[in-house]
């Protein structure tokens, strides 16, 4: 049972040992890392099997705000010491939750439990707690701003709302958290100017605020963050990883026709997806109705044969939606214009196609946020929420135009040979496939001028190729093999432990991005042609 501790126990001296001592599982249930105890032993034994005290390596610095990421980031260190002789700094926070304030008293429990854990590691690891550090007392202007900026996402992200005040809670913890990150980070890569820092994420959270230190510094990054499938990992090298910045991939694959195998492969990814099964090394359902067909669909929405535009919405607070914004102020603020156009275009009909993610989430849906502004949709405009028992490749069936922010489902809809017209920033946008409106009156254009002569704005089938070509690079390209995911990682540790990772067959299938992770520029061609 965890008692309640009075919260002046974290000005008093020696207090967390007493508590320790006294209560040596209160703090388990809340901040563990199982895998890095029982794997440390293994890593320093396998280091020190490899490392030459004439190996140079890089001096690598790797940042986890909270303790799975310092976990995560403590192995992946690990592997980079043994494969290249790099000498390895893992900072972190002593932080349980992004959303949570623990006591001093807490804090202070925290980062002596990983201060021990990691100081089993041996002299290959360099463990810093930047709670332990000086702050830098003036910020330069810009790395101030991201502090403001990354605040807003951060509270947009927690609590899955576009709009945000900026007096509630949420946000005043953020700005404090990331304020305190900002200089504490500036403070120790100005001093200690390691030749790489490695952060994951970057978009949000003290991440964002390290990665942007670094850059500010011009210090060389590498960020990365996970997809559904297991054994995948996306990177970027000095750039945002949540970006998904194609721009390099594009430019190596955008003129190499698939191959048979390779369209073969997107196929039936893409036959999965409509189908409400899974596919490859992830259990995610894109769907979870089967398909009924197009008719059927427009059946039960009560559609007639008007023409119909879909607009397939975003999960509120992704990540990949934060900062996107083009021409509108949100994602929100898009489609509540589009309800406005629509209501006042009788002649077409719209179907809102919330996001199916959202089931998953805890916050507030789109669907709220529609019926708040407009309790009676127009006549013409159909609302399918997330729970909606209809496959949304159905809808795809009976449309001419599909309206998306950064979802996929745009993509997708080019590869059905659909217009598209795309109103965020999002990596497919300019490929040559989508309508891309860059500001609200080119937009309304497009609204009327699609529906009225869909003839004049059909897909050529180089544009169908091209939408199939940049989707199989998407998704089975850019992201790069990689042994460990940060859900389940304990088990896959168990799967791929460190020793196998290092041995022929693990270096086979996961060496090059190591190396990539490690700094060597990455190469999208050469990705290609091993993939091919």
């Amino acid at each position: 049972m965890n008692l309640p501790l009075p919260p002046i126990l974290g000005d008093l001296p020696f207090a967390e040992k007493i508590s320790r001592m006294l209560m040596p599982h209160r703090h388990v249930p809340h901040y563990q890392m199982p895998a890095l105890e029982k794997h440390a032993a293994e890593f320093n034994r396998i280091i020190q099997s490899r490392r030459h005290p004439s190996t140079g390596g890089k001096k690598i610095f790797l940042f986890g705000a909270h303790y799975y990421w310092t976990e995560y980031c403590t192995a992946l260190g690990a592997a980079l010491a043994a494969l290249g002789g790099h000498r390895i700094t893992v900072g972190y926070f002593s932080y349980p939750k992004s959303h949570l304030d623990p006591t001093a008293f807490d804090i202070r429990c925290f980062n002596r439990y990983t201060r021990n854990l990691l100081g089993r590691m041996g002299g290959w690891l360099n463990a810093v707690s930047l709670l332990d550090i000086r702050q830098e007392r003036s910020l330069p202007q810009e790395l101030e701003h991201a502090v403001d900026v990354v605040s807003l996402f951060d509270t947009q992200y927690l609590l899955q709302v576009e709009e945000v005040d900026r007096e509630c809670p949420q946000y005043r913890l953020r700005w404090e958290r990331n304020n305190l990150a900002a200089r504490l980070a500036y403070h120790w890569l100005k001093n200690d100017r390691p030749d790489l820092i490695l952060v994951p994420n970057s978009s949000v959270l003290e991440y964002s605020l390290v990665f942007r230190a670094a850059r500010l510094l011009e210090i060389p990054t590498v960020t990365f963050e996970f997809n559904e499938n297991r054994e995948e990992i996306w990177l970027a090298q000095d750039d945002d990883i949540m970006r998904q910045n194609t721009d390099s991939l594009w430019l190596a694959c955008k003129d190499r026709p698939l191959t048979e195998k390779q369209n073969e492969r997107i196929v039936e990814m893409e036959k999965a997806r409509m189908g409400a099964r899974s596919f490859g090394k992830s259990e995610r359902l894109w769907q979870d109705t089967p398909r009924g067909g197009g008719e059927q669909a427009r059946q039960e929405l009560g559609l007639n044969e008007r023409p119909i535009v879909l607009l397939a919405t975003n999960v509120l607070g992704d990540s990949l939606v934060l900062g996107r914004d083009v021409f509108c102020n949100s994602m929100a603020d898009w489609i509540l214009h589009t309800i406005e156009f629509f209501a006042s275009h009788p002649q077409i009909q719209l179907i809102i196609r919330v996001h199916p993610g959202e089931r998953f989430m805890t916050g507030p849906s789109m669907v709220d946020a529609i019926h708040q502004e407009y309790p009676q949709l127009p006549e013409n405009v159909r609302l399918v929420g997330p729970l909606d028992k209809i496959n949304t490749y159905d809808l795809m069936e009976i449309i001419c135009l599909g309206l998306t922010y950064t979802t996929t489902t745009g993509l997708e809809m080019a590869m059905n040979h659909i217009p598209v017209v795309v109103a965020g920033d999002t990596h497919y946008r300019g490929r040559g496939f989508t309508l891309d409106a860059g500001d609200w009156q080119e937009y309304y254009q497009l609204l009327e001028k699609v529906p009225a002569q869909p003839e004049a704005y059909a897909l050529t089938e180089k544009q169908v190729e091209l939408a199939w070509r940049y989707a199989y690079h998407f998704f089975f390209t850019f992201p790069l093999p990689f042994p460990w995911h940060l859900v389940g990682f304990a088990g896959d540790l168990e799967k791929w432990p460190l020793e196998r990772v290092l041995s022929p067959e693990g270096q086979v299938l996961y060496g090059q991005t190591f190396r990539y992770l490690a700094g060597e520029p990455l190469d999208w061609n050469a990705v290609i042609d091993r993939n091919s």
